[in-house]
């Protein structure tokens, strides 16, 4: 299955806390287990929070019993904020808010049960968007892998942290399937251990050669000739091109700069925020302090000692050799490039609420509570 899906019970999604032990799927029946699903880490990685916003949006106009447009639009904007408020790094979870927003006041004009189709048509047309964005990210991606490349990555950007196939995991999947001779080397990326559990867990289901490190042993494999490229995905990327992931991106960017590798972001131009002039703009995540000093539940440090928990980092826009998106592999000045190909993606994908005259029926049926 997709990492989050539609269904008629409610949002399925691959509840990644169980992983790689077991796979485990949850079904998300109200906006409040939505919220719930995002601020836990039951679904992570950018795209695929905006996605599973998309559809608490979606599946919380269909819940509602409201027969007026406009006390549905303002149901729909108390289900928004409350999505909003559960993660404020990862650009596309507000990104996919608005689009469905905007779809839904589009289609205000024909009642009620057109905003209803009109939100869920646009979070499928969102998830779709997404499984499209990736495919070319990886496709575009893939001619910077070379025959024999070892790659480092970090965190969790594959098919679990999008819709499905992934964004920096994406680039390399392109380049296993033309048979390149690859092998990925996966930072455990601490404290969450996307890489060791996440990571490791879907390279080995692909059949990619890879090897499991601990996040300081990067600079100890690049000193010795192990690393040729550094891909990681993005949560946030500035209008300067300054950018925002995991904890421990930045660190491996100056490495990467210091032995000369190329250091490459993929990313869908939906995690582009142009309103955010520089990564000092970008609000960074705070977790809770436990997830630091325990490790799958085990305490791993005195109970009473302090501990910091910065979810995200920013690497400034000199230390990346070049973007990769779905229009394309874009280096600098990364000002311009970066708005011109947020633009060109805006062309491609509408807002289906634009078009109401082709809104489908009132799915409210599909949804089993």
């Amino acid at each position: 299955m997709r990492t989050v899906e539609w269904s008629p019970q409610g949002i399925r999604l691959i509840d990644q806390r169980q992983l790689p032990q077991k796979v485990e799927i949850t079904v998300c029946r109200t906006v409040a287990d939505v919220a719930a699903a995002i601020r836990t880490m039951q679904v992570r990685g950018a795209p695929a929070i905006g996605a599973c916003a998309a559809y608490g949006m979606a599946l919380g106009a269909q819940l509602s019993a409201e027969a007026s447009s406009t006390t549905l639009l303002a149901v729909l904007e108390e289900h928004a904020e409350v999505l909003a408020a559960t993660r404020p790094t990862a650009v596309n979870l507000t990104w996919a808010l608005a689009r469905v927003k905007k779809a839904a006041q589009a289609a205000a004009v024909l009642g009620a049960d057109a905003i209803r189709s009109a939100a869920l048509a646009e979070a499928e047309a969102i998830a779709e968007a997404d499984v499209r964005a990736n495919r070319s990210i990886g496709a575009h991606g893939a001619p910077l892998i070379a025959d024999g490349d070892s790659i480092l990555t970090h965190c969790n950007a594959g098919g679990l942290a999008c819709v499905e196939f992934g964004t920096a995991l994406g680039v390399i999947r392109a380049a296993h399937s033309e048979e390149k001779t690859i092998h990925v080397l996966v930072d455990e990326t601490r404290p969450f251990l996307q890489g060791a559990r996440l990571t490791a867990w879907e390279l080995s289901r692909l059949g990619i050669p890879h090897t499991l490190i601990t996040d300081n042993m990067a600079g100890h494999f690049m000193q010795r000739g192990n690393v040729q490229k550094v891909i990681v995905g993005a949560d946030r990327i500035a209008a300067n091109g300054d950018v925002a992931n995991k904890i421990g991106t930045y660190s491996l960017a100056v490495l990467a700069r210091h032995h000369g590798i190329p250091f490459y972001v993929a990313a869908p131009t939906s995690t582009v925020d142009l309103n955010i002039e520089t990564g000092r703009d970008i609000p960074i995540e705070e977790r809770s302090a436990d997830e630091v000093r325990r490790i799958g539940g085990n305490v791993i440090a005195p109970a009473d000692t302090p501990a910091a928990h910065p979810a995200f980092d920013v690497t400034p826009h000199r230390l990346v050799t070049a973007f990769v998106t779905e229009t394309g592999v874009l280096a600098a000045p990364y000002g311009p490039v970066l708005s011109k190909a947020v633009a060109s993606a805006q062309r491609m994908q509408p807002i289906t609420g634009e078009q109401p005259s082709r809104l489908s029926a009132t799915p409210r049926e599909r949804v089993e509570v």
